[in-house]
């Protein structure tokens, strides 16, 4: 049976960069769709500030081809400014909750992925 997503469903949001979208991202994912059983995916629209070489429409494609094959249609991806910071002035029906991973997740970097596809000529 084939999810319909349902924009009045409650919700999971997902900010991030995702320059790249790797294992440690969809580990995430796995982690946090188990709460609503549909995410939001933002990206933040990075492309050029620092290093953050990857542009929205890549961004989204490999996040797409990741998750399509196990999540299709559990998740919607969308562009957003540069957000830096969250704030909210009270309690209005949603919390904002870190989701620790194991070690083993914490450590993959998108820093070290980036550069190891720069020595392996794979980005500039």
């Amino acid at each position: 049976m084939s999810y319909e997503w349902d924009n009045k469903k409650p919700t999971v949001q997902m900010l991030g960069r995702w320059q790249p979208f790797h294992d440690g991202h969809y580990a995430l994912f796995e982690e946090i769709i188990k709460k609503t059983g549909q995410v939001c995916i933002q990206i933040r629209d990075v492309q050029g500030v620092d290093d953050n070489p990857f542009d929205f429409e890549t961004v989204k494609k490999n996040i797409e081809e990741k998750l399509n094959p196990k999540y299709k249609n559990r998740f919607k991806i969308m562009l957003v400014p540069n957000i830096i910071n969250i704030s909210y002035g009270r309690g209005v029906g949603y919390k904002i909750e870190e989701v620790v991973l194991p070690e083993k997740i914490q450590r993959i970097s998108a820093t070290k992925i980036r550069e190891k596809m720069r020595k392996d000529g794979k980005l500039k």
